[in-house]
């Protein structure tokens, strides 16, 4: 549980904190891979989120690992166009606000680099969360979500 009395930093990181395994874990019990193939992608090179305009970011609360999200070119639209991925937060930071402000902080790196970003959820709680960061419904083979800069005043 975070207090108010916490603080919380949201970060642009390099390497996987070794707190990783531990939201692993987590999200393995709640029926959730997407960690794992983080972690995978991580090891054998094929996504460090490093590519131009794209960034992994971590929310800390009290220096541990909270929460992680990253931010890459989407693979199935154009260049312009970034893709939320694997943003997951620690069970006991949910209903903070910790979720939003990591989405927020995505989406202003976001919005140098790309004039929209989309992303993918399988849960109605993730559909309803995104919603509530700006996010809209979209039909697509490959996103259930987009949000674009142009429609954000």
């Amino acid at each position: 549980m975070i207090t108010p009395t916490d603080e919380l930093a949201i970060r642009q990181i390099s390497a996987l904190p070794p707190e990783i395994l531990r939201l692993e874990a987590q999200a393995i019990t709640e029926g959730f891979r997407f960690l794992t193939r983080l972690i995978a992608d991580w090891k054998d090179g094929s996504n460090r989120f490093d590519q131009p305009g794209e960034g992994l970011f971590g929310a800390f609360s009290n220096g541990q690992l909270v929460a992680i999200g990253g931010l890459s070119n989407d693979p199935y639209a154009g260049a312009d166009i970034g893709r939320l991925r694997r943003v997951y937060v620690w069970r006991a930071a949910r209903g903070q606000h910790v979720g939003k402000a990591l989405v927020q902080r995505l989406l202003g790196y976001a919005a140098q680099n790309f004039s929209v970003v989309r992303l993918s959820t399988d849960t109605p709680e993730g559909a309803a969360f995104y919603l509530r960061c700006g996010f809209r419904p979209v039909e697509d083979d490959f996103a259930t979500h987009v949000l674009s800069f142009s429609d954000v005043g």
